[in-house]
């Protein structure tokens, strides 16, 4: 009898390491399911300047940007990320006065960028009508990948479109053949967001 509870419980063992190796086993307790992270995710626009965060946090972070698909894998994202006070002050310069007041507490901004004629390029010539777009279209999945993986980390973000992309190729010294993207406020909200309205699921999605 003992024998048979014995190779029971290692049978059991087998089981949950074999799933736990193909991913099939359930997030730990306490952990954000994805749809979760969805939730809680929000455009934050407020941020608790007494807290910060640090180079190592943000080094997880872009690591898990890096899992992004990528037309042909050509990974043409790159990201300028200011992290000393110096540097944030300047980037926060260069965002607009209204972006620059409502990421006034965000202890780190980041400069989205992607190289041109690589992503939706075969042999240097555009494979379709799309051209560069396909490598703004990467630089979007990977943004998408940052800000879930932050709202993870318990970070918050802000993506914004409004930006002096000559300005920040200055300070960050960005090259001329990358395309400047978004500027992504990082921190940690100073107060609950508001849920936002969103279209109904049959004004986006169509069914043939």
């Amino acid at each position: 009898m003992k024998k048979t509870i014995l190779f029971a419980g290692l049978a059991a063992s087998a089981l949950l390491l074999f799933a736990a190796c193909n991913g099939t086993v359930s997030p730990a307790s306490g952990a954000p399911t994805l749809d979760e992270l969805y939730a809680s995710r929000r455009s934050v626009r407020s941020y608790d300047a007494a807290k910060t965060i640090s180079e190592e946090e943000v080094r997880t972070l872009m690591a898990a940007t890096q899992q992004s698909p990528t037309w042909a894998n050509t990974q043409t994202t790159r990201y300028y990320v200011a992290i000393s006070p110096e540097k944030v002050a300047a980037a926060k310069q260069l965002v607009g006065e209204r972006n620059a007041a409502n990421i006034a507490g965000a202890p780190v901004v980041l400069v989205s960028t992607f190289v041109k004629g690589q992503s939706g390029f075969g042999r240097g010539t555009a494979v379709n009508e799309i051209g560069d777009g396909w490598g703004a279209y990467d630089n979007g999945l990977s943004n998408a990948y940052l800000i879930l993986k932050a709202r993870e980390m318990g970070f918050d973000t802000l993506i914004m479109g409004f930006r002096q992309s000559d300005g920040l190729r200055a300070l960050f010294g960005i090259p001329d053949n990358e395309e400047v993207m978004a500027v992504i406020a990082l921190g940690y909200r100073a107060g609950e967001p508001g849920q936002p309205n969103h279209k109904s699921l049959d004004e986006v999605v169509k069914f043939f």
